[in-house]
């Protein structure tokens, strides 16, 4: 801006006065309620129109390609509505140039979400072919959510249950309230270092639709959309849908099911096993047979054409027994190496070691569930002990 004694032309104070408020973060960013009146539209689509109280009135614009769908601005309609202030150079004025405009009707908090739900598909954030395949063995899942909340018990079950051979990384964050965003940004962030992770878990517990605002914010959205490792979500109930979700490689319905949809079922695997191996001995039975009706054709035929090889036969009959003792020797070591793999998956099995006698013993709530020591707790700890059918609460003393 020129000093104060110079003498400057009209231009160049309007276009100082359009850089000073656009340059205001504040007014960059607005949301204003008011009355639509005086709409009009020009030949290639813009629309322009004023919004209006009691007391005062601003001329706005809302461009062509910003225009929803099917969205109508009409004149007496009140309407929540996002943009930025700006001066229209031409005139002089002040305007607002809006990029989002609903109902007030739908309410603030559903307008805002829905701005930027829009902003962000038009982004490409929830585009499907972006979207990540989620590794089939995963041996090393990372995990946000509340170090108190149900969610964690819930994948920590689980994944006992399922999958037992994966390692869980945890990164607690608040799930809810103001600082809860930032906080899973933190442990997304946190988890994104973390070398050599398979997939991310982000979950949270059932609650009303407001206690789940963390995982509609932008920042959140953004973290998600950022990860090195593939994403799976389960927040809420099965009808909740936040931005979190729509970002993410893949959305569950609740915290157990984003456990059980990132891993496998090793029960099924062993099952699987089985049948391979009997498939195989099926295989080679039959392989052993075929050999043996050619051999014996072939010795007929033999037979038949010089009935004097007696002794030929007799080879050939014993190379077909050699035969025979050889594949059977292979699948005596195949079903060996079978057996040697079902017993390590049976060791593995924590319900197994349960029922021989041994418990499972946890502090209540902790990074760290599991004792392991008795260094590890201390007088008055309450600790859960997990038996064979059950599990029942105890004191130390």
């Amino acid at each position: 801006m020129p000093s104060t004694d110079q003498v400057v032309p009209v231009s160049a104070l309007v276009l100082f006065l359009r850089e000073y408020i656009e340059a205001n973060e504040l007014l960059s960013d607005v949301w204003v309620t008011g009355e639509v009146s005086n709409v009009s539209r020009s030949q290639v689509g813009h629309r322009y129109f004023t919004l209006k109280d009691a007391k005062a009135a601003i001329r706005c614009v809302m461009w062509r390609d910003r225009m929803p769908p099917g969205f109508q601005l009409k004149d007496g309609e009140r309407v929540i509505a996002h943009g930025r202030v700006t001066v229209y150079v031409q005139r002089g004025e002040v305007q607002f140039d809006c990029d989002f405009a609903r109902p007030e009707g739908v309410g603030a908090l559903a307008a805002k979400l829905e701005e930027l739900r829009l902003r962000l598909e038009a982004e490409g954030l929830f585009a499907a072919e972006r979207k990540r395949p989620l590794p089939r063995f995963p041996m090393r899942i990372g995990l946000v959510t509340s170090a108190g909340g149900a969610a964690l018990h819930d994948v920590q079950f689980v994944l006992r249950k399922r999958w037992p051979l994966a390692t869980l990384v945890f990164a607690p964050a608040m799930v809810q309230g103001e600082q809860a965003p930032a906080q899973i940004v933190a442990a997304l962030r946190r988890l994104a270092r973390e070398p050599g992770l398979d997939l991310i878990l982000v979950t949270r517990g059932g609650g009303a639709a407001e206690d789940l605002h963390a995982f509609n914010d932008e920042r959140v959205a953004r973290a998600i959309f950022a990860s090195p490792y593939p994403v799976v979500t389960g927040v809420g109930h099965e009808t909740d849908v936040t931005i979190a979700d729509l970002v993410a490689d893949l959305r569950a319905a609740t915290p157990s099911a984003a456990a059980e949809r990132a891993t496998p079922d090793i029960a099924d695997l062993e099952r699987g096993l089985r049948a391979l191996d009997r498939a195989m001995a099926s295989a080679v039975r039959h392989t052993i047979g075929g050999l043996a009706a050619d051999t014996e054709a072939a010795a007929v035929r033999l037979e038949r054409a010089a009935p004097r090889v007696a002794e030929l036969k007799a080879q050939v009959l014993d190379l077909a027994q050699g035969m025979e003792e050889q594949v059977s020797e292979r699948v005596r070591r195949e079903r060996g190496r079978f057996d040697a793999l079902a017993a390590r998956f049976g060791a593995l099995d924590p319900m197994a070691t349960l029922r021989r006698g041994f418990a499972i013993v946890q502090r209540e709530g902790g990074r760290q569930p599991v004792v392991s020591s008795v260094r590890s707790v201390r007088t008055g700890d309450r600790l859960r002990v997990s038996v064979a059918d059950g599990a029942f609460w105890t004191e130390v003393r």
